[in-house]
């Protein structure tokens, strides 16, 4: 062999020793960002999970709730009103909250694999299946806040109402407030400044609760609740460890609602988070059990759970903001916010699980305590004021922020409270909104659904020979609903 072709054989193999490594850390480096995709998504679709399960929180929570005559309905509505809320959403919601203008998102109508999207800078893209798995993750919040709204109905609306709201309320009124802070619009620029809420303490729970301000205002209280002299009286749930097993769900599934909102694992943040979220209820707890006792004398168990979810909605506009020292803050806080809330709501108006104070009140608290607490090693906007008053940070501009988070509570409230109202007076006019009074005697279970949700709390065994009941009579009542037996 030549000497020449000796020197080119010998460049192509030190080209070839330096290139394959090069080859090999390309390939490598592609296989971590799709596992770290893959990984992500897998976060995602878990988080997704614990949402959705959160559905059977609010459903034992306000079965709890109710008398044992109305048990059966809490059921029901869950089923229709999640599956309503789905198809409104995907048809037209998800569309709304993407990107778009300063009020809609424009594109993604029938949201699927392949359909055009705004990619927040005004160009379109296509939906890839990732894109999807994080859709249906929106999805869950709206249905989440959907479900708070019923739990000032309980015991008295009629059934259609449920079905028009939710279709109602999952293609626009929930998606339009989602967009106002997630999507681009009008609250992400606030001269200069963005509303922070990490997790929906205003784009989810106040929105929720002010739905069921609406409605409970057009529908009014349950018969007895109040006595000739306008004092309220007590109307006792029939189960409170169906409540207890409610809140408990609930509270781990707000893993998934604060801890998911990182929307990835990246730097494993969601530990913060997560921490943030557990801390803020356990105080939430401890300072309703304190408030309760130094108002009532009594450790109400209600009252405790209330102050478990009055601290978990505090912490989710904050939680992802925040240094963990103040979580404590804010949960005990919002724990003495839904006692006083509750105790003072309850003179004017039958919130029958003290949703206007748990995910009304405290969602405000929450958005606001982001305005104080907003640390600067976390913020997108400006630090809070705690931080303008105690640290370096420019007094004006934490000042603007606290503002501005205000003005979220503001403007959230207006727009859900003027559509929510306008719908249900149309309702009312319409199909109507309430049961009759005989119905409400009978309960919902029997009056809407033909059946109990505790058959053998009603129905006396009926006098047959062994082998001739079948069990399918036992959705038949033995008597009319004017001698059923109701709880006071």
């Amino acid at each position: 062999m030549s000497v020449k072709k000796l020197g080119i054989s010998a460049l192509a193999v030190a080209a070839a020793a330096l290139l394959v490594p090069s080859i090999a850390s390309a390939d490598v480096a592609a296989d971590l960002e799709a596992k770290s995709a893959e990984l992500n998504g897998t976060f995602i679709a878990l988080a997704c999970v614990l949402v959705l399960l959160m559905q059977c929180g609010f459903m034992f929570l306000e079965i709890g709730f109710s008398r044992m005559k109305n048990a059966g309905a809490g059921v029901m509505k869950i089923f229709v009103n999640f599956s309503v809320c789905t198809i409104a959403f995907w048809a037209v919601g998800a569309a709304i909250i993407g990107y778009g203008n300063d009020f809609i998102g424009t594109h993604g109508f029938f949201y699927h694999f392949g359909s055009e999207v705004d990619d927040g800078t005004g160009a379109l893209t296509a939906v890839d299946s990732s894109a999807v798995m994080y859709m249906l993750y929106s999805f869950a919040f709206c249905a989440v806040s959907l479900a708070i709204v019923w739990g000032t109905t309980l015991e008295r609306i009629k059934f259609a109402p449920y079905i028009i709201y939710a279709a109602v309320f999952g293609a626009i009124i929930y998606p339009m407030v989602g967009h106002s802070v997630w999507g681009g619009g009008l609250l992400t620029d606030v001269g200069g400044k963005s509303v922070m809420d990490f997790a929906g303490s205003s784009v989810v729970h106040l929105t929720g609760a002010v739905g069921g301000f609406a409605a409970l205002l057009l529908l009014g209280a349950r018969k007895g609740k109040y006595a000739s002299d306008g004092s309220p009286r007590a109307i006792p749930g029939h189960s409170m460890p169906l409540v207890g097993l409610g809140v408990i769900i609930l509270w781990i599934g707000w893993f998934g609602f604060n801890g998911g909102s990182t929307l990835g694992t990246d730097l494993t943040f969601f530990g913060e988070v997560m921490w943030n979220t557990q801390i803020a209820a356990a105080a939430g707890v401890l300072g309703a059990v304190i408030f309760t006792y130094m108002k009532t004398k009594s450790l109400d168990v209600g009252m405790a759970g209330n102050g478990a979810i009055a601290g978990l909605v505090a912490i989710t506009a904050p939680c992802g903001f925040v240094e963990t020292w103040t979580a404590p803050i804010i949960g005990f806080i919002a724990g003495g916010v839904v006692v006083f809330g509750v105790l003072t709501i309850e003179k004017y108006l039958d919130d029958p699980i003290g949703a206007l104070s748990a995910h009304g009140l405290a969602g405000i608290w929450g958005t606001l305590a982001v305005g104080i607490f907003a640390s600067p090693r976390l913020t997108i906007s400006a630090p809070g004021i705690w931080y303008g008053i105690f640290g370096d940070a420019d007094f004006g501009s934490t000042l603007g922020q606290l503002g501005v988070q205000a003005l979220a509570v503001v403007a959230t409230f207006t727009f859900v409270f003027v559509t929510s109202y306008a719908l249900f007076a149309i309702i009312k006019a319409t199909v109507g909104l309430r049961v009759t009074e005989s119905e409400e005697d009978a309960g919902l279970d029997i009056a809407s659904h033909g059946m109990y949700g505790y058959p053998e709390a009603f129905i006396p065994q009926p006098e047959l020979p062994v082998g001739e009941y079948t069990p399918s009579m036992a959705g038949t009542p033995v008597a009319s609903s004017a001698d059923t037996p109701t709880q006071a």
